[in-house]
């Protein structure tokens, strides 16, 4: 189930996703987003609708010290909140002393990040990414679409999984988030 796809484009983040909810060969068009805000973070995630409510009703994004690097915040603290808020939540699984959650997308302060199923935290070096049982079919748009708008690289990205994944449906919804604002220095007079 599911296409999600993120694009970096300068200092901002689009994200897409669509509304296919899948069940063996099953499918339902779902009125609940994939695609969302939580604080500061533009979140868009496959594996379970369960999941993705806790990410987005639930999880209390911790604030980040402008000091503290990004991708570090990511790994530690952002996926500390996340493990807690699954388990919490009675999403997070565990088998064999290995604790496992979910696949999903974080665009923040104009960068793309995905946290896999282990919560190792990923960033893409070519700008662009996907998740999801379409992802192949988005990912090979995406790449054949350099240089468009984005927001028509998001949309062409989610039709083309649609056209050729029975797990990806329409309506997309597309959303972008700002690179965090920097503070103005000003010199004393």
């Amino acid at each position: 189930m599911t296409c999600i796809v993120g694009l970096v484009d300068g200092d901002r983040v689009w994200m897409g996703g669509d509304s296919a909810g899948v069940n063996g060969l099953d499918i339902t068009v779902r009125a609940d987003t994939k695609v969302f805000r939580n604080g500061d973070c533009l979140i868009g995630f496959t594996s379970s609708f369960r999941m993705g409510q806790l990410l987005h009703y639930r999880l209390e994004v911790p604030s980040r010290d402008g000091d503290v690097d990004l991708f570090r915040y990511m790994v530690v603290d952002f996926v500390d909140a996340v493990r807690g808020c699954l388990k919490d939540g009675g999403y997070a699984h565990r088998s064999n002393d290995v604790e496992t959650g979910g696949t999903f997308m974080v665009g923040l302060e104009g960068r793309l990040f995905t946290v896999q199923s282990d919560y190792q935290v990923g960033e893409a070096v070519r700008g662009y990414h996907a998740i999801g049982c379409g992802s192949d079919y988005a990912l090979g748009s995406l790449a054949s679409t350099a240089g468009q708008p984005p927001e028509e690289r998001v949309l062409k990205a989610l039709e083309c999984a649609e056209l050729f994944n029975g797990g990806v449906r329409a309506p997309f919804t597309i959303q972008s988030g700002l690179r965090r604002p920097q503070l103005a220095l000003t010199e004393a007079a």
